[in-house]
């Protein structure tokens, strides 16, 4: 089976095309092995990347643990730069087919001609409790108390296509985010389990981001967590609609453009190494 790595600003996931070759079996249990950091090719999930007819791709996305995941906007722009790169869909404006809907993206070329980076509009936040989902029933879980582990959380949950719970905190770099990560995505207040971002405030147009992502522990960039973090500093009164959030594995660029619309992300993706993974 051929790949592809790729990764947007450190979120990495193995890529497979399935225009060029039919799709691979028992896909969750492949995600499991390819995924895995020392036994396989390492990665934070794996993507299938297939034709759709009235787009042009459609993703697929598995996390390590071999669940199935709606949607990542750091792997989407990685498939954007896939199918304009590899000529399957050489134009300026992306229409692509996702677990979470359909969602456009805008390729920037570098002067080689290849795309450098990729603005996603990322579709408009979904809000009510039930509807990302989480069990309080309310219009906008915004400043919502709970406790887990002895300690008690003020959240404001999200969902841009996958449930997001955010969590501002003094000091990221020393938060204990494996703990209370963990903790939070297999609480009983989330059914469907929940991504955790907890995010630092350095000014109004500038905050620090950890994202702990169910099924796949601490990543080192969440694209739909970085949406999720623009709305909630609004919603919060603690930044602007239009914010630099740094990752770990980089910047991304993130504007929303107010209530019931879009929330636009730019970031960059790379290729990195293809190469031959044996699977039957």
């Amino acid at each position: 089976m051929k790949f592809t790595k790729m990764h947007g600003i450190g979120n990495d996931y193995v890529y497979v095309d399935c225009f060029a070759a039919p799709e691979p079996k028992n896909q969750a249990e492949l995600a499991i092995q390819v995924s895995h950091r020392h036994f396989g090719i390492g990665s934070d999930g794996l993507v299938i990347i297939r034709p759709a007819n009235g787009f042009d791709a459609e993703m697929v996305m598995y996390n390590p643990d071999g669940s199935k995941s709606e949607m990542c906007g750091n792997a989407l722009r990685c498939v954007a730069k896939f199918v304009y790169d590899h000529g399957y869909a050489r134009k300026e404006q992306l229409t692509l087919k996702t677990g979470a809907g359909t969602l456009h993206a805008t390729i920037i070329c570098n002067d080689q001609g290849q795309a450098e980076t990729v603005r996603i509009d990322m579709g408009a936040p979904i809000l009510p409790g039930l509807k990302i989902p989480t069990t309080w029933d309310r219009d906008i879980v915004l400043n919502q108390e709970f406790s887990v582990l002895g300690r008690t959380f003020v959240a404001t949950c999200v969902s841009m296509g996958n449930p997001h719970c955010v969590i501002f905190v003094d000091n990221v770099k020393d938060f204990p985010v494996e703990q209370f990560g963990r903790a939070i995505e297999n609480s009983e207040w989330f059914p469907r389990r929940v991504n955790v971002e907890f995010v630092e405030v350095v000014s109004r147009t500038e905050l620090i981001q950890r994202t702990w992502e169910r099924g796949a522990g601490e990543t080192w960039a969440c694209g739909t967590g970085a949406s999720a973090v623009c709305v909630a500093g609004v919603l919060s009164g603690r930044s602007d609609p239009k914010v630099t959030i740094h990752l770990l594995g980089g910047d991304l660029e993130l504007e929303w453009l107010g209530t019931g619309k879009s929330v636009l992300m730019t970031g960059g993706a790379t290729e990195v190494f293809s190469g031959d993974f044996p699977w039957g």
